[in-house]
């Protein structure tokens, strides 16, 4: 059995593709996929950036910190289930990034709510909590091994780690299958750094 490792932040539309087809590929393949979460608000935190990126930035604290919150007390497996729920909310149903679109995402899995008054106890400017610090510790496993000028979906898989693939929309069966082997093909040289083209469509969410 092949293992993936891949980082998230609810936030990221892209992330949701790629996690789709992650879920897809364990269909058709022997693999295994652990999630784990990374925040874009981490990631972009101090940089200058135009203040409606700010304020989107601001708003997925909430989300990434119940994620983590959901993994401490439950585990890898409900993490996985908590994105699904809480990413259906966000990017099909285009619900707000707020404390009440967590608590549902809690609710409809019969996860403990109040883990959306602790997400959102702490706010951007306030002294790190011990949920911060272990956010950040996360964070750095998933994205320090591709750097700082990528952003999610990252993906670790035969001792290598990658950003990508940005897919839309997700393949499906034995698509998403040989997507797959080629994208593991790629981590098995040391000299592979990039192959992109330039996006033309959004996230196709189907």
């Amino acid at each position: 059995m092949t293992s993936v490792d891949f980082w998230f932040d609810p936030l990221c539309p892209w992330a949701w593709m790629t996690s789709r087809w992650m879920l897809e590929v364990e269909k058709v393949r022997d693999v295994n996929t652990t999630f784990h979460v990374m925040s874009l608000s981490v990631l972009n935190d101090g940089r200058d950036l135009p203040e409606e990126y700010v304020e989107h930035m601001r708003e997925g604290w909430v989300g990434v910190r119940a994620a983590l919150l959901v993994e401490q007390q439950y585990g890898s497996e409900q993490l996985r289930e908590f994105y699904t729920a809480l990413g259906t909310r966000y990017h099909l149903g285009k619900e707000p990034k707020t404390i009440e679109t967590v608590r549902a995402a809690l609710a409809e899995l019969g996860l403990d709510e109040a883990i959306a008054d602790k997400a959102d106890a702490w706010k951007p400017g306030d002294e790190p909590d011990e949920l911060d610090v272990a956010l950040r510790t996360s964070h750095h496993e998933g994205m320090d091994p591709v750097g700082d000028e990528v952003g999610t979906p990252v993906i670790h898989i035969n001792g290598k780690a990658l950003f990508g693939p940005v897919i839309s929309p997700a393949p499906k069966g034995e698509q998403a299958g040989r997507l797959f082997d080629g994208f593991a093909l790629v981590t098995e040289y040391d000299g592979f750094y990039e192959l992109k083209r330039t996006r033309t469509v959004g996230p196709i969410f189907d």
